[in-house]
């Protein structure tokens, strides 16, 4: 069994920042990526920024240099620094792992459960 744990998610100010975390744990053979998405209320779930085993990083188009995303590979954990947040970053991330597992042939992609994110005075 493969469990995605996310945490950091709080209620924060206009401008601030904040840190989430996703540890990952279980019967993992290999990480090939890890990632965070995010999903607003009426809105479709999309990409915020993942993180391959080799650190090649890519991030949604309107992070715009906000957001960092980083891994410790020993741990299984992938972080996101987001700064300058804004209201419109009000959202439930979900962390996502491309793994697989040492009873798995192949890859498969695993979900958090999500951790809300709100932004607001």
């Amino acid at each position: 069994q493969v469990q995605l744990v996310e945490s950091g998610g709080v209620l924060v100010q206009p401008g601030g920042s904040l840190r989430l975390s996703c540890a990952a744990s279980g019967n993992i053979f290999t990480i090939a990526a890890m990632g965070w998405y995010r999903q607003a209320p009426g809105k479709q779930r999309e990409l915020v920024a993942t993180i391959t085993s080799s650190e090649n990083t890519n991030y949604g188009d309107f992070v715009k240099g906000r957001f960092t995303i980083s891994r410790d590979s020993a741990k299984n954990t992938v972080y996101l620094q987001m700064n300058s947040l804004k209201p419109e970053d009000t959202a439930v991330y979900y962390c996502n792992a491309l793994l697989t597992k040492y009873s798995d042939s192949s890859a498969r992609n695993y979900w958090g459960q999500g951790t809300q994110v709100t932004v607001s005075t």
